[in-house]
């Protein structure tokens, strides 16, 4: 019966992110259509908006490598796949592939939505991605990253939960402990669909009905008037255990929609109200935090910037909605811009705080970084847009020899990198093996994308040079009768 549901839930979920893939498409076996793995790459790709590699064909080779593809790519976002094996899934067994989907719904549908409930509900966060794109990453080890993701995962189901009991709250009696048979007479349900749109249900109504009647009530309103697919039938909620997972991700629906209602100015104008007291708190902590490390060793800095960037990175997710909001200045309210003052502010402490940092690693190592700012710069540069093709192949033939220039030190630098005796005349260590370890990534990275930034440079100066071409040609369509006027063109060819 539960692997019966789940199977049914799932395939609908699937089916409603699938809707938005170019071309869209729906599946009807699960445990079929699964074992190609261009399912399992278009789910992906839909729900994280990247283009994942495949092998287009169907044979078992490029049937399994698409599998190892998709599996290759969860487990870079650190999620656990245990006992989840591409042969288990190219068999289509129930249990593997069940096990899969609710990985990837509970990791890219509850979680993500759950994080926005972080801040009411004060549950940690989680969030490894820097402040801004030049700030410090909050590295840390694979044992605390796994601790910390697992204490998420509990507290995304918490926040979940407390999210639906909450909007029950609001009609008396209604009331809801779990995910299974809290949700059973169909009243639940009923409820939420109240409090976000008020006069679609008579709850009063409602308590005299049947659980079915209740619930097949709930299923109908949701799918026409909220959009909400119907991931469940009544028969499923109406046993006496009813499926966990199944009830989580159609009641998480009911969140995604509250998030995509407009919200109120006396809604907005509280949370940058919260947001200004957190950044005002993050930037004593960060002056304190300057002012207590000045006399410090580069070691014992860099760890602090560490632990104050994690502990930052951890405690922005829930402010995040708020802080990038895309009005433009004119839209914002006083506060947002004042808000937003802040936000840059802080930002700006934290880059030149590192700024500071990289200037202070012992030799070789500051020179390394120096030099790996500057091709970074580089390869992040957009290509010069310049209307004179004449001056613009000026420019690129010289940001060429430049970057060439750079990268002929290349693998003197890794070298001497990966070569760097780590430890102080006390055998202490100088550097944080992280500040070491991330040194190292950014040369991979630039191995990776330095043939990709030669080629956009040549296809600048090639552009350039036809530009120029096709203004001499045009030239050229001009008669020119006087001898002197010829000789003059032809010279400046």
């Amino acid at each position: 019966q539960r692997e019966c549901t789940q199977k049914k839930t799932f395939t609908s979920w699937i089916n409603s992110i699938l809707a938005k893939h170019t071309p869209p498409y729906i599946i009807s076996d699960l445990y079929t259509d699964i074992q190609q793995g261009h399912l399992l790459l278009d789910l992906l790709e839909v729900l994280s908006g990247q283009h994942l590699p495949r092998e287009k064909g169907f044979n078992t080779f490029q049937c399994r490598s698409n599998i190892e593809n998709a599996l290759t790519f969860l487990k870079s976002r650190s999620l656990k796949l245990i006992n989840i094996h591409v042969a288990d899934i190219i068999e289509g067994k129930p249990s593997i592939v069940l096990g899969l989907i609710w990985t990837i719904i509970f990791h890219f549908h509850i979680e993500e939505l759950a994080r926005t409930l972080a801040c009411t509900y004060n549950q940690p966060s989680l969030d490894s991605s820097s402040a801004v794109d030049s700030s410090p990453k909050a590295s840390r080890s694979a044992k605390k990253s796994a601790k910390i993701k697992e204490r998420w995962k509990m507290s995304a189901t918490k926040a979940l939960l407390l999210w639906a009991k909450e909007q029950c709250s609001l009609h008396g009696s209604v009331s809801v402990t779990d995910f299974k048979s809290s949700w059973r007479s169909g009243l639940a349900f009923l409820a939420i669909i109240q409090t976000l749109r008020p006069g679609l249900v008579d709850l009063e109504k409602a308590k005299a009905r049947s659980n079915k009647e209740n619930l097949k009530e709930a299923f109908r309103i949701a799918e026409l008037e909220l959009n909400i697919p119907r991931l469940l039938e009544p028969e499923d909620v109406d046993i006496v255990n009813p499926d966990e997972k199944s009830i989580m991700t159609y009641v998480a629906q009911f969140l995604q929609y509250s998030k995509n209602l407009p919200e109120s100015e006396e809604d907005m104008q509280e949370k940058v109200r919260e947001a200004m007291g957190w950044l005002a708190a993050q930037e004593k902590k960060l002056a304190k935090l300057l002012m207590e490390t000045e006399n410090e060793t580069y070691y014992q800095k860099y760890k602090e910037m560490m632990s104050f960037m994690e502990t930052f990175n951890q405690e922005k997710t829930p402010f995040l909605p708020v802080l990038s909001s895309k009005r433009s200045e004119a839209e914002l309210s006083e506060g947002q811009q004042q808000m937003r003052e802040e936000w840059d502010k802080v930002i700006s402490q934290i880059n030149k705080w590192k700024a500071k940092l990289d200037q202070m690693l012992p030799s070789p190592l500051d020179s390394i970084e120096a030099w790996l700012q500057e091709v970074e710069r580089l390869q992040a540069e957009d290509l010069p847009d310049l209307q004179d093709p004449f001056k613009a192949m000026s420019v690129f033939r010289e940001i060429i020899v430049i970057f060439k220039g750079l990268m002929d030190c290349f693998d003197s630098h890794l070298d001497t990198l990966q070569s760097f005796k780590n430890e102080d005349e006390k055998s202490m260590p100088l550097v944080l093996p992280e500040k070491l370890e991330e040194m190292k990534r950014r040369f991979s990275n630039i191995r990776s994308t330095n043939p990709s930034t030669f080629l956009e440079y040549h296809y600048g100066l090639c552009s350039a040079i036809a530009n120029e071409v096709k203004l001499k040609l045009n030239i050229w369509d001009v008669k020119y009768g006087a001898k002197e006027s010829v000789e003059s063109l032809l010279e400046n060819w």
